[in-house]
């Protein structure tokens, strides 16, 4: 029986809670009524949810001994949407709430628009608009 094909959250190890609830907080996010006061905080996103949790507890969680984040752990975290012009505007928000921008908005070599900003833990997201990855009305990307 294979896997489900699902990813339901994501996780991310913080250094400072408060601090990332703040800048998530800032962007506009809806707080999801389970999250605990000073242990996890939870949002609600069109396409999954959120968490955000002490980094030395998710690594214990995990049983990672020594845990460590590099300058690029590999991955990258992205949203999609409607209209070129909303990345870079969105790019100013994110910014605006406390983010880096790490790239401004740039016209993509696949024939979108895509930019990326680092939360205050150092996650790079990307805000991007592909056109040919339309987004439902409920705020769902779909790829063909």
């Amino acid at each position: 029986m294979p896997i489900p094909a699902r990813l339901g959250l994501v996780t991310l190890g913080v250094g400072d809670l408060e601090r990332s609830v703040a800048f998530y907080s800032a962007l506009g996010w809806e707080r999801c009524e389970s999250s605990i006061e000073g242990e996890i905080v939870w949002f609600r996103t069109a396409d999954t949810n959120l968490g955000l949790f002490p980094f030395e507890e998710l690594a214990a969680d995990a049983t990672v001994a020594d845990p460590k984040r590099g300058s690029f752990d590999g991955f990258t975290l992205a949203m999609c949407v409607e209209a070129a012009e909303d990345v870079g505007r969105y790019l100013s928000e994110a910014e605006a709430a406390g983010a880096s921008i790490v790239k401004p908005a740039t016209l993509a070599e696949w024939g979108g628009t895509s930019g990326y900003f680092a939360d205050p833990d150092g996650y790079l997201w990307e805000i991007a608009h592909n056109p040919g990855f339309p987004i439902g009305d409920d705020g769902r990307l779909t790829i063909p």
